[in-house]
C-alpha cells in the first residue's frame, strides 16, 4: 500500500469504527422505536404506521398560510445559487475538488434543495385540494413517506456537516493552517458562507423535525469521508487535504478524537437554533408562527 501504517494509526480505525458502530446502534433503536422522541415528531425511515405523519410538512412553512410556492421560491434560489458555486469550484480547479470535505456537504446540501424543489412543485398543485397524505392510496402514500424521511435525513445531516465545515475552515483552518494545498479566494469564502446561510434561510421557513439522535447519520457521513481519504491514499494519493487526518504523525489519535467529539456541539449548535425558533417565535409571532 502507499499507505504507511504505524502502530497508533489503529487508535484512529478503532475511533472510527467505534463512531460507525455506536451511530448505527443509536439509529436502528430509534429508528425502530416511538416517533416521540425529546418532544419531536418525525417520521420513521424503518417504520410505517397508521398515524404517521402527513407528507405536507414537506412542502408547508411554519408560518401561517404562507403558499408553498414561496418555499419553492426560496429553494430554487438556494438551489441554482449553490449549483454555479459548485460548478465555478469544479472549473476552477476540475473534478479533484472533491477530495475536500466541504465539496462533500455543498453537494449534499443541493441535493437536499433538488428534493425540497420536488416537494415544493408537488405542494403547490396540491395546496388548493388541501389534500393530506390520508387522501393518497397506500403504495403512493409508503413512497412519498420514504422520499420524506430521506428528505429530513438528508437535511438533518447536511445542518450538522455545514457546522462542522464552517468551523474547521473558519476557526481551524484560516487561522492556524495558511499553507494549505488551496489557498483562500473568493470562491471558498462565498461556498463557506453560501452554505449556512441558504440553510438558515430554509429553516427559518420549513416545518422539518430535528430529532437529536439522527446526529448518527452525521456522524456516518463523516466517517464515509474519513475512509474514502483512507482508501485513495492506500492507493498512491499523496497529500492530505487536511492536515489534522494525517496517520503518520504520533498525536493522529488525539486529532481524530476531538474530531469525534466535535460532532456533538456541531450537531447541537444547530439543533439549539431549530429549537430557539419553535420556542421563541411562537411569542413573537403569536399569530403568524406556527409550531410544526
Amino acid at each position: 500500500m502507499a499507505l504507511i501504517v504505524y502502530w497508533y494509526d489503529f487508535i484512529c480505525f478503532g475511533i472510527v469504527s467505534a463512531a460507525i458502530f455506536a451511530s448505527l446502534w443509536i439509529l436502528l433503536r430509534k429508528e425502530r422505536g416511538c416517533k416521540y422522541i425529546e418532544e419531536t415528531v418525525y417520521n420513521s425511515l424503518l417504520i410505517s404506521r397508521s398515524e404517521s405523519l402527513g407528507s405536507t410538512q414537506l412542502w408547508t412553512s411554519c408560518w401561517r398560510r404562507l403558499h408553498p410556492g414561496w418555499l419553492l421560491f426560496t429553494r430554487s434560489i438556494s438551489f441554482l445559487s449553490m449549483a454555479a458555486l459548485l460548478t465555478w469550484d469544479i472549473m476552477k480547479w476540475d473534478a479533484s475538488i472533491f477530495v475536500y470535505y466541504t465539496e462533500w456537504t455543498f453537494m449534499l446540501v443541493i441535493i437536499y434543495f433538488a428534493m425540497g424543489i420536488v416537494a415544493s412543485a408537488y405542494g403547490c398543485l396540491e395546496y388548493p385540494k388541501e389534500l393530506t397524505l390520508e387522501n393518497d392510496g397506500d403504495e403512493f402514500r409508503k413512497r412519498l413517506e420514504v422520499y420524506g424521511c430521506v428528505m429530513q435525513i438528508i437535511f438533518q445531516t447536511s445542518a450538522g456537516a455545514v457546522v462542522l465545515t464552517d468551523v474547521v475552515f473558519w476557526l481551524v483552518i484560516i487561522p492556524f493552517l495558511s499553507n494549505t494545498h488551496i489557498g483562500l479566494n473568493t470562491l471558498m469564502i462565498c461556498m463557506h458562507t453560501a452554505n449556512a446561510g441558504f440553510l438558515l434561510l430554509e429553516t427559518v421557513l420549513n416545518s422539518l423535525s430535528f430529532p437529536w439522535f439522527r446526529i448518527g447519520y452525521f456522524v456516518l457521513w463523516s466517517c464515509l469521508y474519513v475512509v474514502f481519504q483512507w482508501i485513495i491514499h492506500a492507493r498512491g494519493f499523496t497529500w492530505w487535504p487536511y492536515p489534522f487526518l494525517k496517520l503518520d504523525r504520533p498525536w493522529a489519535p488525539l486529532w481524530y478524537l476531538c474530531m469525534a467529539v466535535v460532532h456533538v456541539p456541531c450537531y447541537g449548535a444547530y439543533a439549539a437554533i431549530v429549537k430557539a425558533k419553535n420556542s421563541c417565535f411562537p411569542y413573537l409571532f403569536p399569530y403568524a408562527f406556527v409550531k410544526p
